[in-house]
């Protein structure tokens, strides 16, 4: 009898078709009507929402394959991420400012995901709150996990009154706004870099360049990031039992 073999690694990855792969509309009306903290709330929407699909993913993978080690999981996710940044930029662009922002709202989103994704392969709970902050430190919007704290608090604080109160639309500088905003959070350039892309005659999209390379580099502070990171000791079957 041939001996059953393991999953192959590329079955072990995460798929688009484990989440949404792009911001929800709620999440895009807040951040419309609030550019300011648009980083915040994306990193509380994509926590409440990938969080507990990084973590289903991580489960479902050590229980395949039970002695894959945590830069293993890492290594798939990120490459699965870094492939999903490369093409987000290929259908925006054409439409102007909104294409533009939709292409780099897409591509923090897809970058939240990997690094869930990442904490979860090292045993970190990416469906807690501190992943919020962790988001916007290694994203580079905050400096310091403190003020990373306060900004989450105060974007929580507005989506509550939005809530209550009904979100304002959003057009013209407020648009432009969001879309500098979203392009610092995606690690694809400065402000000016952004405003230049959709200049027309500028350029129609980012390119596949930037966007897997901004990935790439958030991968490699993710990675260094969580490998040190204390980890909940994993329960073998039958302990507790």
């Amino acid at each position: 009898m041939t001996e059953p073999q393991p999953p192959a690694a590329a079955s072990e990855e995460p798929t688009a078709e484990d989440g949404p792969t792009e911001p929800p509309a709620g999440l895009w009306d807040r951040m419309k009507s609030d550019p300011q903290y648009a980083p915040e709330h994306l990193a509380l929407e994509a926590v409440r929402r990938l969080g507990p699909e990084a973590k289903r993913w991580a489960e479902q993978s050590r229980a395949r394959q039970p002695d894959v080690p945590p830069d293993e999981l890492a290594r798939r996710a990120t490459r699965r991420f870094v492939n999903l940044a490369r093409l987000s930029g290929a259908v925006s662009g054409a439409a102007g400012l909104p294409g533009a922002v939709v292409d780099v709202g897409v591509l923090a989103w897809t970058q939240a995901r990997m690094v869930l994704h990442v904490a979860a392969a090292y045993g970190i709970d990416p469906t807690h709150s501190d992943r919020a902050t962790d988001l916007l430190v290694l994203q580079k919007v905050h400096k310091v996990a403190e003020t990373a704290r306060t900004a989450l608090g105060v974007a929580a604080g507005r989506e509550r009154a939005g809530a209550l109160f009904g979100q304002p639309s959003a057009a013209g500088r407020t648009f432009l706004r969001l879309s500098v905003k979203l392009a610092q959070m995606a690690g694809v350039g400065a402000a000016k870099r952004m405003v230049a892309k959709v200049v027309p005659g500028a350029g129609v999209v980012f390119g596949t360049w930037a966007n897997s390379a901004a990935t790439k580099d958030l991968a490699q502070r993710t990675v260094a990031l969580y490998r040190q990171a204390p980890r909940v000791p994993r329960q073998r079957s039958g302990e507790g039992m």
